[in-house]
């Protein structure tokens, strides 16, 4: 589990695409107390950890993690934002993450706004109806409030803090990020088609 609270930056150094592709990321961690087998969310995918170095750890990612997240536009320079899973006794600054991407977000638009910035998304249209306003969102890893929605498409508002320690502000008009739809509207959403079903 995870909060959304982008904790570094790192760059992918190493990629090896032979079947499961096999990643090196450097980041500004000490990273020779990571376990092997720990889970690390990059740009809000949720990857584990097969091998460390001083200032660098290894993931290894699935077909199915390729095919379903940004992974597979990545390259060796791709800057992404990092947390560590939620430990026992951590503060909760975000909302609970699982780091399994939903699917990806278009981005419309960018907008200053004084000393913010506001963004305009695309969801997929079957993942959508779980976005509301002022609910909760994940979009490349960072936990955000939705300002608004209209049909497919909902804002952001970034303040300059989450736009200077994560890698939004380097995202243009068409790119895509990682979402993750709220757990809790993912859960209703099931119950109630599960009791819909039964009636």
């Amino acid at each position: 589990m995870f909060t959304g609270i982008i904790t570094a930056i790192g760059t992918v150094t190493d990629l090896q695409k032979q079947g499961d592709w096999q990643l090196r990321i450097q980041t500004p961690w000490q990273c020779r107390d990571i376990a092997l087998g720990a889970s690390i969310a990059c740009s809000g995918i949720c990857l584990t950890v097969t091998e460390t170095g001083d200032d660098w750890f290894a993931v290894a990612a699935s077909q199915e993690t390729i095919d379903v997240t940004t992974l597979h536009k990545w390259d060796i320079g791709t800057a992404l934002n990092l947390e560590r899973a939620l430990a026992m006794g951590d503060e909760l600054g975000g909302h609970i993450v699982s780091g399994h991407v939903d699917g990806t977000a278009i981005l419309e638009s960018v907008q200053s706004e004084n000393d913010s910035h506001r963004l305009q998304f695309k969801a997929p249209s079957n993942l959508s109806p779980f976005i509301a306003a002022k609910g909760s969102v994940t979009l490349d890893g960072i936990s955000l409030t939705v300002n608004d929605v209209s049909g497919d498409a909902f804002g952001v508002n970034i303040i300059e803090h989450t736009w200077a320690h994560t890698t939004l502000s380097t995202r243009q008009v068409g790119d895509k990020v990682n979402l993750e739809i709220d757990m809790l509207a993912r859960y209703m959403a099931r119950l109630l088609e599960t009791q819909k079903g039964t009636e």
